[in-house]
């Protein structure tokens, strides 16, 4: 037998493939049903204020808070535009600090005294507020005689990250990727990148109520796909907005999580699933104000759900009097803010912003070239500013501190708290059982080690998998095993034979180790987004799933690696006392984490490791493979590795 005939192993005796959906689904729709069974219970304004307040106060909680609106907005207009019954001023402020928003302000001809506006939030378009489809929704507004905030979001139009002005290209791509990619690296902060579009969208409404054509008593808020999610974060958290109109992205999160799609960084909210939040909870936040929930029937987002939450929703504006309702418009067509939406929208608006009904003509609406709305000289506002601050900034800010704060805490009582949040990270909702191992001989490896393939439950419904390699000449012998781990396990077994060899032939076993999601036990693919490990691929899904139940891979992985211990010492015999750990790369996080919690691990080496999250936090660039799996919210508040490896050398002396 040789190396490949192993890395192409197939396990026969139990179908793998389901399982880790099958776990997170099931934990995800005992949580959906909960919060349903909660909503029903709601029969008074009393009781819907305060499960809104309460979601609201869990929400911002869960992105870390929100940050400080006390800074000048240090407004400025760049240039002027004229239209066909409008003007377009190029605006940009300050939300926070060298924090650059770029933004076009529409403005129809002939207000006298200040009326309605609408903020209009832009979806995960590159080009974002000048794009084609961005201006056709805001000249429609415009044309109904709103004024129309349309504003790039962070990662978008004019507001790139990771723009090289020496080159005048990105290193890290617009929209989605660059939200992934910094996202990230805020969730070990115990933030979501979602704090700074919610407070970005917070500046903008404080900059229209500024402007003296604007009355800030009547200003809407619309947005398509992750502006939506966008204008729903701002319905839970502004309650200045007079109404909304949330388009493509209001749904139920159980009909979503089913359709097998991932989400972008800010729509990633972590822990609501597990106390009952979904979207009915967001249109909630706005009764009885007026919302139109914008839908399209041929949607990633499933109809269905919509209408489910719209459906299930309505009775709370009953509760109030007066006139307003929650209303559904649906268009047959593909994900997208469409014409026949932006009409809806704009006699929604004339009707609730400036109360009347819309009288307007839509001929001659035809988008102008994207250079002609940039704010800036460049197209960029790092093209034309030294002292641009992104995420990456505040990231490192939030970090500093992190560490400022625990400096100022005893190292032993700091220990004390990381052990105790760690374990209930690992262990908190798994549920324990029987090994139940099934052991198959494979045969020799090359005449010089023989091979045996094991599957074990980890936990409840999820197994674990590995090879146990022995040396041919220890064959029957129980012999101290040091545990294999690095990516895709038992599948990549050839960069690491020649240490397996090694080991072996010292009188050690070796176990390599398939952990949830990996090696032989990777989930079938339910995504049509590139490499199962790849951005938006099935394993990111599964584990942004997971950051809704307030869970995470790394802590599921961790989990497997100690439950790997027990079968190892259930197959080691009386030598199973002895057992060490070899990882190699991202995967050692999973052992080192393990170590702490477990003092069976003797030993743990380490090649190409992780050395510091707080570091890869600081990192501006970095390989995003399998990073979601290095990944648990929060724990940067308690320790970061090097803490662990302080604390064990004293642990030991």
């Amino acid at each position: 037998m040789k190396v490949t005939d192993l890395e192409s192993y197939k396990l026969g005796i139990y179908d793998v493939k389901d399982q880790l959906k099958q776990m997170v689904y099931g934990r995800s729709a005992e949580a959906f049903a909960a919060g349903d069974r909660a909503r029903d219970e709601i029969a008074t304004v009393e009781q819907l204020e305060q499960r809104r307040n309460f979601m609201r106060d869990e929400f911002i909680r869960s992105l870390g808070g929100l940050p400080s609106s006390d800074t000048p907005l240090n407004p400025q207009i760049t240039g002027t535009l004229r239209g066909d019954g409008y003007r377009i001023e190029k605006a940009m402020f300050e939300s926070r600090p060298n924090q650059w928003v770029t933004a076009n302000l529409y403005i129809p001809d002939g207000i006298e005294s200040p009326t309605g506006a609408v903020l209009h939030l832009c979806g995960h378009s590159p080009l974002a507020k000048h794009s084609d489809l961005y201006q056709t929704v805001s000249l429609h507004l415009v044309r109904a005689g709103l004024i129309v905030l349309n504003m790039d979001p962070i990662g978008q139009g004019e507001r790139l990250s990771y723009y090289d002005r020496e080159t005048e290209k990105t290193v890290v791509a617009a929209s989605t990727r660059e939200h992934e990619y910094v996202g990230k690296q805020c969730l070990p902060l115990g933030d979501n990148l979602a704090r700074y579009f919610i407070h970005d969208t917070k500046r903008a409404i404080d900059y229209l109520c500024t402007r003296p054509e604007v009355d800030p008593a009547k200003i809407g808020v619309t947005g398509c796909s992750g502006g939506g999610t966008q204008t729903s974060a701002a319905m839970i958290c502004d309650p200045r907005i007079a109404a909304a109109a949330p388009a493509t992205f209001i749904m139920n999160r159980e009909s979503y999580m089913y359709a097998g799609q991932a989400q972008d960084a800010e729509q990633i909210w972590t822990g609501m699933t597990k106390i009952g939040f979904d979207h009915e909870d967001i249109l909630m936040a706005m009764a009885p104000r007026p919302t139109l929930v914008l839908a399209a029937e041929y949607d990633f987002f499933p109809i269905e759900g919509t209408r489910r939450t719209v459906e299930r929703t309505k009775r709370f504006w009953d509760m109030y009097d007066g006139d307003n309702r929650l209303e559904l418009f649906e268009d047959p067509t593909v994900h997208t803010y469409s014409v026949p939406m932006a009409k809806e929208a704009a006699a929604f608006f004339s009707k609730h912003l400036l109360g009347k009904q819309l009288a307007c003509t839509w001929e001659g609406i035809q988008p102008i070239d994207p250079k002609r709305l940039w704010c800036t000289a460049s197209g960029q506002v790092r093209g034309d500013r030294d002292d641009v601050r992104g995420v990456h900034e505040e990231n490192l800010d939030r970090l500093a501190d992190l560490e400022k704060a625990a400096a100022a805490v005893p190292d032993n009582v700091r220990k004390e708290r990381a052990i105790a949040w760690l374990r209930d990270r690992v262990y908190g909702g798994r549920k324990p059982c029987a090994l139940g191992p099934r052991r198959v001989s494979l045969g020799k490896l090359d005449e010089e080690l023989t091979a045996e393939s094991v599957l074990w439950w980890s936990q409840t419904s999820l197994f674990n998998h590995g090879f146990m390699f022995r040396s041919s000449a220890c064959a029957g012998v129980d012999a101290p095993v040091t545990i294999g781990l690095w990516a895709r396990g038992t599948k990549d077994l050839q960069p690491h034979l020649e240490w397996i060899r090694e080991t072996c032939g010292t009188g050690r076993a070796v176990f390599v180790l398939d952990v949830s999601g990996d090696g032989a036990v990777i989930p079938n693919s339910i995504t049509t987004h590139g490499d199962m490990h790849d951005f938006y691929g099935t394993i990111h899904k599964f584990t942004i799933d997971l950051f809704w139940l307030d869970d995470s891979l790394a802590a599921v992985r961790t989990f497997d690696v100690i439950r790997a211990l027990d079968i190892v010492e259930l197959l080691g015999g009386g030598a199973g006392k002895d057992i060490g750990l070899y990882a190699a790369g991202k995967f050692s996080l999973y052992g080192r984490l393990a170590e702490v919690l477990d003092d069976r691990l003797k030993r743990v080496d380490t090649v190409n490791g992780i050395g510091s999250i707080a570091e890869w936090v600081r990192s501006r660039y970095y390989d995003p493979l399998d990073s979601e799996g290095m990944v648990m919210p929060g724990m940067l508040h308690y320790f970061d590795l090097p803490d662990l490896e302080r604390w064990r050398r004293a642990q030991a002396e």
